[in-house]
């Protein structure tokens, strides 16, 4: 009986968790809000490792996460990968490292960071590449403050034709 408790208990969470995430997105006319959360852990340098034509395979780190190196349209970026971030997210200095200038922007949406709600600028990614996993036109948010990494989101991860974890490396399939 207290196993078919917890089992009940876990899934209404679960129901509860979703239903605040399509309450999220409505309520801000769809607009894709990234989630953000911050490693207090330092990453180890580990380099995507492609096998095969628009494949990567990212090692896990020693802190537990996935971090990618990736280039944004030629330049180099180090991503946390975030499945729970909607979208990717640049901070203020890797969006001027790729060229962008954070004080043009308009911060016209509100997200949550591991340090509270921030503001953030939508834009728009030419060409996304961890090893050999490539995609083209990515929709991204440059968050003003309050983000300390920039996150490898699902607008990025959801145009993948596969992406899946293991317990030591995640596997990205363009």
């Amino acid at each position: 009986m207290v196993r078919f408790m917890m089992i009940g208990v876990v899934a209404a969470l679960c129901a509860m968790g979703g239903a605040r995430v399509l309450t999220t997105i409505a309520a801000n006319n769809n607009a894709p809000q990234p989630a953000a959360a911050v490693a207090t852990v330092a990453p180890d340098a580990t380099q995507p490792q492609s096998t095969e034509s628009g494949e990567a395979s990212i090692a896990k780190s020693t802190d537990g996460h996935f971090w990618a190196n990736a280039e944004v349209d030629g330049h180099p970026v180090r991503f946390l990968v975030d499945t729970g971030a909607t979208a990717v997210a640049l901070t203020a200095d890797d969006a001027r490292n790729l060229g962008i200038d954070p004080s043009s922007l308009q911060y016209q949406y509100t997200v949550m960071t591991a340090n509270g709600p921030a503001k953030a600028a939508q834009v728009k990614l030419g060409l996304v590449a961890v090893g050999r996993a490539e995609v083209s036109d990515v929709d991204a948010f440059v968050i003003d403050k309050g983000l300390e990494t920039s996150l490898l989101g699902m607008s990025y991860l959801g145009r993948l034709a596969k992406f899946e974890a293991t317990p030591d490396a995640l596997v990205l399939r363009s």
